[in-house]
């Protein structure tokens, strides 16, 4: 599949197969994000791939958090308890679990943030032409540290997570806006 395919096809999962994937093609897919061009050639990823126990514990406490959200300035933040606990159903539904992370380093907050942007996009156009569904997931950071106990990576920052498998519905059309309404050409 050439690149062009990949960027016109990829598109955010939400169901799929009961459908392990090989460990093979997840560090296939995980390779093409560590090519990834960094700021600075940093390259500030840290993959922790969960499946089985740790992802269950993971889904629990997303679970959990969203039951308990009364907060309003709290529930503005995330978008209210739903988000949550409709990422929490997603990801039980998957096979893998990619939890992005960087070093927990403040004065390289935006570059590294940057660079983990265009190593996940490069795990996503991979999965798709491998044939694997992905989708790239924010939700995780609002459980952040109880997810860092889990995964033992406290000192580091979980910036995303990333679900992996085989897709078991039909791609959506994207809906997206006209390049004449977010270019400006300046001379």
């Amino acid at each position: 599949m050439e690149v062009l395919n990949a960027i016109k096809t990829r598109w955010s999962n939400y169901k799929y197969k009961n459908k392990e994937i090989p460990k093979e093609v997840v560090e296939d897919i995980l390779n093409c994000g560590r090519l990834a061009p960094s700021a600075k050639n940093r390259q500030p990823w840290y993959f922790v791939v969960t499946s089985g126990k740790t992802k269950t514990n993971i889904i629990k406490v997303m679970k959990d958090k969203a039951k308990n959200i009364t907060n309003k300035s709290e529930m503005k933040r995330i978008g209210h308890s739903c988000s949550l606990l409709s990422t929490a159903k997603t990801i039980e539904k998957v096979p893998i679990l990619v939890l992005v992370y960087r070093p927990d380093d403040i004065a390289w907050a935006k570059g590294d943030r940057l660079s983990i942007g265009a190593c996940v996009e490069n795990m996503c156009l991979r999965a798709t032409e491998l044939g694997i569904g992905s989708l790239w997931i924010l939700d995780t950071i609002y459980v952040e540290k109880k997810i860092q106990e889990i995964t033992h990576n406290e000192n580091m920052e979980l910036v995303c997570g990333l679900l992996l498998g085989y897709p078991d519905q039909k791609p959506r059309k994207k809906n997206r806006k006209k390049l004449r309404n977010i270019i400006k050409w300046q001379a």
